[in-house]
């Protein structure tokens, strides 16, 4: 399975921030905020990932996270030269996908709870169909809404309802078979003028092939892309890590947990980072059986 990771958009909500910077490339505490979908993917098994941004901020993407290899990983680019919707991702990615099951990811999401690398591989490993996730909030009308029937399965989806027919939101995480870019290049544009997301899974949907699995208690999702909740992902990630001593969404930890570097890869990793607080981490990861 390859992945894709969705970093365009102009970010409005983020303005004057993102002026200049796209809002994935902006901090969460101590990385920048692509760090974490693309350690999600990493998690859920997926070492191909395309990146898709907007023209202006491809160089300073490819500056960051380069080709992937130090990460055990193979990264290659695409632009979106205009926010045309989530769906076109899909459309982008069609000869990067070569006919094969994929895993999109929009890069402003971040996930976290225990077991979730497992249940990431499990979900990646179906392959027919597609598979999304159900999460419960208290303000579904601005996001994909999913509504359940008394068996667990999906009954309806909605783009952003007045209202909402139920309160589990979809996730910024999808996982789709091959048929996946035919569906979305045969979207018409949604009346905002975009090939809107909810529309590939409506497809599904109604061929009785989409597959919702929810995120409990214990999983963590934060769609970062407003002030306010750019500020409370930080103080999350920053509760955590100061509290449990462990890091969330460091690419070099994941790789190395993975197996897909070794230890002085690691350190080598780490050694341009010796005189701040996630170098030492990682540095220290090295003494840690």
């Amino acid at each position: 399975m390859k992945g894709i990771l969705l970093a365009g958009g102009e970010g409005t909500r983020l303005h004057p921030m993102t002026r200049v910077v796209s809002k994935q490339l902006l901090p969460v505490y101590d990385k920048p905020l692509v760090y974490y979908p693309l350690t999600t993917l990493m998690l859920a098994g997926v070492r191909d990932i395309l990146i898709i941004t907007r023209p202006r901020d491809a160089a300073a993407f490819a500056a960051l996270l380069g080709d992937g290899s130090a990460w055990g990983l193979s990264l290659t680019y695409a632009v979106q030269p205009a926010p045309r919707g989530i769906a076109e991702a899909l459309v982008l990615g069609r000869t990067f996908l070569a006919g094969g099951p994929s895993a999109l990811v929009l890069g402003d999401n971040l996930f976290f709870g225990a077991g979730l690398g497992r249940n990431l591989g499990l979900v990646a490993a179906r392959n027919p169909g597609a598979t999304v996730f159900a999460y419960p909030v208290r303000d579904p009308s601005r996001y994909g809404v999913i509504a359940l029937d008394a068996a667990g399965r999906p009954a309806s989806l909605e783009e952003k309802p007045a209202q909402p027919r139920s309160s589990l939101a979809i996730p910024g995480l999808y996982f789709y078979d091959a048929q996946a870019p035919d569906l979305a290049a045969a979207l018409a544009p949604s009346p905002r003028g975009e090939l809107e997301i909810s529309d590939v899974n409506r497809a599904y949907l109604d061929r009785g092939r989409l597959v919702v699995v929810p995120l409990g208690r214990g999983a963590t999702w934060l769609d970062v892309g407003t002030p306010e909740a750019l500020a409370q992902a930080s103080a999350y990630v920053q509760t955590l890590q100061e509290r449990q001593g462990l890091m969330i969404g460091s690419p070099e930890e994941v790789a190395y947990r993975l197996g897909l570097i070794d230890a002085e890869a690691l350190a080598r990793l780490a050694a341009p980072l010796a005189h701040n607080a996630y170098g030492r981490y990682l540095r220290d990861l090295l003494a840690t059986p």
